[in-house]
């Protein structure tokens, strides 16, 4: 009895706090990757940025930003606006700066899903293994009776463990793949972000440099 107690805790023991910790790091990015990180009213945001930018008004255009410090797209307007009168190529380099910080943000411990399922599958089976030995190793100065007995119980003990592991692995693994499709949409939204940054800010230059050939006003 103490003998089966043991095996179930030495094979599955370790399988459980996988499968807690893949738990909470599912959440944990559950909760990152489709709450806070996505630019949230994208639209109405860029419209709000270019609107101020038409009025010269580029402090108030960061402040919009300042205000979703948790959207790895906002910071990446952040840093072309705060670069708005540098030259162009600083702006780029900027750009591609707060992209990379982005991104990696976004994709932080995700990678860990794949990781856990793969060590999942590979603990089940060595503990399937291991339950097998043990119970041949069981059974080798016993009757007949007890033989069958024994051995029932350590090929239960065994194929437990394979099950457990393929229980953890599996769901990790769909997880995963749903994650990172999450994720490469949201590295999207940072490569889009800085393209519309660029493109507003060549907006308001332009304009503003058309504004300045146009004929003064006449006084009447």
């Amino acid at each position: 009895m103490n003998h089966s107690i043991m095996g179930n805790l030495m094979h599955i023991g370790p399988l459980v706090l996988m499968g807690a910790f893949a738990c909470a790091l599912a959440v944990e990015r559950f909760y990152a990757l489709f709450i806070v990180y996505p630019l949230k009213n994208s639209e109405q945001f860029y419209e709000s940025v270019q609107a101020k930018l038409a009025d010269d008004r580029v402090s108030e255009a960061i402040a919009l930003c300042d205000r979703r410090t948790k959207s790895p797209a906002a910071q990446v307007v952040r840093v072309g606006l705060m670069r708005i009168n540098q030259p162009e190529d600083i702006i780029e380099n900027g750009l591609g700066m707060a992209i990379s910080d982005g991104q990696e943000r976004v994709q932080k411990r995700t990678g860990y899903l794949a990781t856990v399922a793969n060590v999942a599958t590979l603990t089940g089976l060595f503990g399937t293994v291991m339950g097998l030995v043990q119970s041949f190793e069981a059974i080798g100065g016993v009757s007949a009776q007890q033989k069958s007995v024994l051995l029932a119980a350590g090929i239960s003990t065994a194929m437990n463990a394979t099950l457990l592991g393929l229980g953890v692995a599996i769901p990790c693994l769909l997880v995963y793949a749903l994650y990172v499709n999450k994720t490469n949409r949201l590295n999207k939204e940072l490569e889009q972000a800085a393209a519309k940054t660029m493109d507003l800010i060549k907006m308001k230059f332009y304009s503003a440099v058309d504004r300045s050939k146009l004929p003064p006003k006449r006084v009447a």
